[in-house]
This record gives C-alpha cells, sequence and structure tokens, in this order.
C-alpha cells in the first residue's frame, strides 16, 4: 500500500503536531496507523487493510496516549473521542487531497551485476557513464575489518565492473564526488580504523594520476559531501575526537581553497545528502541520542542559511541518499536498539516538501552506495546485518513515474 507522510500535514501546512514519543502518524489513504517499534497500529478505521479486526483495547490505549500528547481538555473519554474524530477526518481529506499522486508512486526493482568483492560503509560517485565505487571494510577470513585498496568502474551497457586503479592508502566512511573527469575523496577513517583523517585526494580518470588536495579543515569521517556549481560541501560526521560535529566546509574546485559555511543545524553522522535546485538537503543519520534520526535540513546556496524540510517518514542512519528529477532518494539504513537493517526506499521533494513510499529495497541493508545512469537507480553493496556486515548486492530501481 502506497502511505503518503502525514506529521499530520496537509500539503505545506502542519495541522497537527504529536511529539516525538510516538512515531508520527502516517495517513494511507484514508487509513490511520502510529508506528511504535516498527509495528503498525491502527487507529482509524477500527479495522487495517487487511480486513482483520483490531483489539479495541490496545486502541483506545493508543488514543489515550495521544490524547496526552495533543491535549483538548475534558476527560481520557473526551480527549479520545475528540482526538478521535480530528484525526479520522484529516485521514479522509488526505485521502481525496493525495490518492491520486500515492497511487501514482511506483518502481520496479532489477539486479546487475554484483561488486567483485563484497563491502560495506563504501564510497559511490557518477560521471554521468560509469559508476565509481572505492574504499569501505572487507571482511578477514578472521571476521575482522580490512580495508579494500581496489577502485572499481560499472560499465552500464556491458553490466560489468573494471578494476580501475588502487587507493594511495585504505579508508572507509569517506565523502566522494566527480568533477570533471576527476574523482574527489573527502575525508573518512583511515584504512580499517575509526581514525578520522582531513585527506582530500584527487584522481584524474583520464591521466591515471593520483595526487594530494589541500587538506579539510577539520579531520572527519561519516560524513556526506555533495556538489553544487563547483564547490564541494563537506558537512558533518565524526570528528578526530570521535564527536559529532556540525562542520560544514566548502572546497571550491576552480581556486582549490576551502572555506567554512554556515553549520548543520544538528552535529550528526551516518546521513545522507544531495545536491537538488540550488540546494543541498541533508536526511538522517545519527548522533548521541538516537541512529534514527529523522531530521530534514535543507541548505540554500543562495542565502547561505540552513532551513528545516519535512521529517523522514521512517528515521535512520547510514543510509544513501541521490537526487534524480528533482527528488531525493534514500535508501537503507541500520538502527541498534534493536540492531536491525532497512529495506525503505523513500524520496523527498524540495519544491512542495513532501515525502513519497517507494517499493522496498529486495535486500535491506546499511552503509551502502547509490548513482543514478538514464534514469535508473542503482544501489550497491553494504551489510545487510547491524554493525559490522557486508555484500555485493547490486540492485537498480527504475522509478515509474
Amino acid at each position: 500500500m502506497a502511505e503518503v507522510r502525514s506529521d499530520v500535514r496537509l500539503g505545506d501546512q502542519k495541522v497537527a503536531g504529536l511529539g516525538d514519543e510516538i512515531e508520527p502518524l502516517v495517513v494511507a489513504l484514508g487509513e490511520v496507523f502510529v508506528k511504535i517499534s516498527g509495528e503498525r497500529h491502527y487507529l482509524c478505521p477500527a479495522v487495517d487493510h487487511e480486513g482483520e479486526a483490531i483489539n479495541e483495547q490496545t486502541r483506545l490505549d493508543l488514543w489515550d496516549k495521544l490524547g496526552k500528547l495533543h491535549p483538548l481538555g475534558g476527560d481520557s473519554s473526551m480527549r479520545r473521542n475528540s482526538l478521535a474524530t480530528t484525526v479520522c477526518f484529516l485521514a479522509a481529506v488526505a485521502h481525496f487531497a493525495t490518492a491520486e499522486a500515492a497511487l501514482g508512486i511506483g518502481g520496479d526493482w532489477t539486479t546487475a551485476t554484483p561488486l567483485p568483492d563484497k563491502r560495506a560503509e563504501v564510497s559511490v560517485t557518477t560521471d554521468g557513464e560509469r559508476i565509481y565505487l572505492l574504499g569501505g571494510f572487507g571482511l578477514s577470513i578472521e571476521g575482522r575489518a580490512s580495508a579494500p585498496r581496489a577502485v572499481y568502474g560499472y560499465d552500464p551497457d556491458e553490466d560489468g565492473w573494471l578494476h580501475i586503479t588502487d587507493l594511495p592508502e585504505g579508508v572507509n566512511h569517506a565523502g566522494l564526488a566527480n568533477f570533471e573527469g576527476s574523482l574527489y575523496i573527502v575525508g573518512g577513517f583511515r584504512e580499517s580504523s575509526f581514525d578520522a583523517i582531513d585527506n582530500l585526494r584527487i584522481y584524474d580518470l583520464d591521466r591515471h594520476i593520483w595526487r594530494d588536495g589541500p587538506p579539510m579543515p577539520t579531520a572527519r569521517g561519516a560524513l556526506a559531501v555533495a556538489v553544487h556549481d563547483g564547490r564541494l560541501h563537506a558537512m558533518g560526521g565524526t570528528d578526530e575526537n570521535s564527536e559529532n560535529s556540525g562542520a560544514h566546509e566548502i572546497f571550491d574546485m576552480a581556486s582549490e581553497t576551502w572555506t567554512v559555511a554556515a553549520a548543520l543545524p544538528i552535529p550528526r553522522n551516518h546521513f545522507g545528502a544531495a545536491s537538488v535546485d540550488g540546494k543541498i538537503v541533508v536526511l538522517g543519520g545519527r548522533d548521541e541520542t538516537s541512529a534514527k534520526l529523522t531530521h530534514n535540513h535543507i541548505y540554500d546556496n543562495a542565502t547561505g542559511e540552513w532551513r528545516e524540510g519535512a521529517p523522514l517518514p521512517t528515521g535512520r542512519s547510514g543510509v544513501a541518499a541521490v537526487e534524480l528529477d528533482g527528488y531525493v532518494y534514500l535508501f537503507g539504513g541500520e538502527t541498534f536498539d534493536p540492531g536491525s537493517t532497512f529495506d525503505d526506499t523513500e524520496r523527498y521533494r524540495p519544491a512542495s516538501d513532501r515525502w513519497e513510499v517507494l517499493p522496498q529495497m529486495p535486500t535491506p541493508r546499511h552503509g551502502l552506495g547509490a548513482a543514478v545512469l538514464n534514469g535508473r537507480i542503482h544501489v550497491i553493496s553494504g551489510g545487510p546485518e547491524a554493525g559490522l556486515s557486508v555484500s555485493n548486492v547490486h540492485e537498480v530501481l527504475t522509478p515509474l513515474d
């Protein structure tokens, strides 16, 4: 069933706030349910979408909890009935307002040639003709993390991987971007450790030459990068003191100089970022309080300021993000309470501040990479289990709209 994010929101207007104690309501074609520990508890109507009856006491208890978060006065029963009437009405309105768009959301998943070796916490980019993947963790026979150095390129015409070169030094959780025929590797953790580095390494794809660029001002790994108008934005991550960083530093590709920009509003790591329509969208991640952050912060390159967008439908970290046709697509992720990985595929459109849900990834995983070629999104590698795990999975999403 297609789901439409509701906080509860209709269009750009937030019409009901439910606090942070329970994951926000989701409107699904007229039904309302609340997520608790990842399970759906339907509140309206009294049966779920498969026609199964809802345990009435459970439903009433949930309304009581929501009533406390959204006080309406009166006794418990009055709060419950008033809130139920309000939310179910909003659900009906949202159904008619969004059903057409929700039903149009879809996509087909297929598989492509697997990566030559199994990895996680990889870095992925594209030049529009090939996909490039490097770094990350491998897994030794003894079950320890290793630092593979092979840099691979994927040729969509041949559906095959090529060994492009080797890294000068192993790196994991690094930022990676392509610009005018060169790969830019930004920060990360050294080899198979969690020692943050400030390196900027540049590889010329035509000349097959490595060189060092000026180091990033703040050493960090598990950061995210995005490129806009010849400038590479390096945001967030974990610094050399193992603390969350809000650093936002910009590397100008032409002058090869770093400048400092407005800091990320909430320091965090293991999040996704993408450039779209002059904005940079930063999604999810983790900090010292949670591995399932729902934060959505948007940087306006014209004003140099951040603003907050609609929160993620599914909070998670260790994600992959990529832009296609004005949408930012978000894939996979992990959490640790309890330890699990995500198969969720969602997309966000900054122009409408709206989230949409797409078909789930066939293989749940975290520490994966994503890149667009010819209108299709390649989602590659990543750990199928929370923590240190690896895969060579290569799955491809073709959005239908």
